[in-house]
């Protein structure tokens, strides 16, 4: 009798402990999901206007984490090579000036799909349509048309990791 409930204790332990190990990394990664890295600018009318705490404190109370930040000032050279995409748009020209026109707070933000939520809380690239069809995102709160619209958002994985890398050097995302 005996012999026979230690077998079952033990059998009961070993199922147990089968069923931890299996549960516990599907919680301790928050169901599986990987997180994201993306780059956030609060570009220069953005550090004017002083929307930069107000920007921070939203940035946090979504979730996400900032693992890095710094506030640089871009000249005509660096404005150019973080916008080549552009390079061929009419509106180039002026955007490299904007961007030069003061400094810019750089960071790397983290959570589950940092990329989409990123872009969601900044609104409509036209800080004009923001304030019409997203009242609540950033574009609305600080930004003035689409061209000084107050923050810039990685647009894809690979823009992210290029994007950090840009400002901070390292492989990135």
């Amino acid at each position: 009798m005996e012999i026979r409930l230690v077998l079952l204790g033990s059998r009961f332990l070993f199922f147990f402990v089968l069923v931890s190990i299996a549960f516990s990394g599907i919680f301790a990664s928050n169901g599986g999901m990987e997180t994201e890295k993306t780059l956030a600018m609060i570009k220069p009318d953005g550090l004017r206007g002083n929307y930069t705490d107000r920007i921070r404190r939203a940035i946090v109370e979504s979730g996400f984490r900032i693992l890095k930040d710094r506030v640089v000032e871009l000249d005509e050279d660096r404005a150019s090579q973080f916008y080549a995409e552009h390079s061929s748009k009419s509106f180039f020209p002026s955007l490299v000036k904007y961007m030069t026109s003061g400094p810019v707070c750089v960071m790397v933000l983290e959570k589950q799909n940092a990329i989409a939520d990123w872009r969601a809380m900044i609104g409509p690239t036209d800080a004009t349509k923001a304030k019409a069809t997203h009242p609540n995102s950033i574009r609305a709160m600080c930004g003035l048309d689409s061209e000084k619209n107050c923050v810039h958002g990685s647009d894809s994985l690979q823009s992210a990791h290029r994007e950090i890398s840009f400002f901070f050097e390292e492989t990135g995302a």
